[in-house]
């Protein structure tokens, strides 16, 4: 008894240290970036504001969701809170500014988290599909994997071009070099990530696992976090030059040794530092190799960093 409440009195205080360490960064270099003063004046309708003829694929700073439809998953009070990362339907997610979705799934198509289920994917499909038919140049990078330990859906990749096969973005290098004009009426890259189904054709209508790429730390550490993914993403090619989408995730996650083991109150930890993120950035020179951007319930502000960085990329501040 008296190592474990050692043990966790040890790990309150590195907790402690890490917070402090994120937070005197911030006071010391401060979170100003090119763009972050531009605030999009239609979330909903980002993209087409800063005009779908010059916005490239690779210059796009993606804002993203960490798995994105849990917003019922569990039961309410009980499970739920171990296990939802985000509060918003996948459509009011893509309504404040959303564009990456990070979707798990098992094998009778049910979206889940680890053990725990939520609703059918046809529920996300179904949102997916509203937010299209009410905008016209946003494009959005759905991520669909079997979860871990799961296995596949049977013949899920027929049932994601039956469903989507009018709006969906073919497998194709050259697409990361053009333009959102260039792309539409196009508007979804669907990644399917199978577990033990083949991998998608190249040139079909499927993307395959080798376009989206990361490198997760599995800690509730919030500096050990942060400074790793500023060294992962710092080994990455630059946007200019990648065949692959790179994502890093503003997130820390419960660990089973802390008592603590509810998402929000653990991901709060970093959360607030995408700004700072962004900034050290271009302290360390990888700025050019940012793309995706992910988090745990995701704000306006966090859609905004984002945006900003995106704005000033196309107009060659940044």
């Amino acid at each position: 008894m008296g190592s474990f409440v050692s043990k966790q009195m040890e790990r309150r205080k590195a907790i402690r240290t890490e917070k402090k360490v994120l937070c005197d960064l911030c006071e010391s270099c401060g979170v100003d970036f090119p763009g972050c003063d531009y605030h999009p004046p239609d979330r909903k309708n980002w993209m087409a504001g800063l005009n779908p003829e010059k916005v490239h694929i690779n210059k796009i700073v993606w804002p993203g969701t960490h798995d994105s439809a849990t917003n019922k998953i569990g039961t309410p009070c009980i499970s739920r809170p171990f296990a939802q990362c985000q509060s918003l339907s996948i459509y009011h997610q893509l309504v404040r500014g959303t564009r990456v979705l990070d979707i798990r799934i098992q094998e009778n198509r049910r979206v889940c988290h680890g053990i725990l289920a939520t609703y059918s994917v046809d529920v996300v499909i179904k949102d997916i599909k509203k937010f299209l038919s009410e905008t016209e140049s946003e494009i959005i990078i759905l991520e669909i994997r079997t979860e871990f330990g799961q296995k596949d859906p049977p013949d899920f990749d027929k049932y994601l071009v039956e469903q989507l096969g009018d709006v969906l973005v073919h497998q194709d290098d050259h697409v990361f070099g053009k333009t959102i004009a260039e792309l539409l009426p196009k508007r979804v890259i669907c990644i399917w990530k199978p577990r033990q189904s083949p991998q998608p054709n190249a040139g079909g209508p499927l993307w395959s696992s080798r376009h989206m790429k990361d490198n997760w730390t599995d800690t509730d550490l919030p500096s050990t976090k942060f400074e790793n993914n500023l060294k992962h993403l710092s080994e990455q090619p630059p946007v200019s030059s990648r065949k692959f989408f790179y994502r890093v995730e503003n997130t820390v996650t419960p660990q089973a040794d802390n008592p603590i083991l509810c998402v929000r109150p653990v991901t709060r930890r970093i959360h607030g530092y995408a700004r700072l993120f962004i900034t050290q950035c271009f302290s360390k020179g990888c700025v050019d190799r940012l793309q995706i951007f992910s988090t745990d319930f995701i704000d306006e502000d966090f859609v905004d960093a984002c945006v900003g960085l995106t704005y000033a990329r196309i107009e060659g501040k940044a």
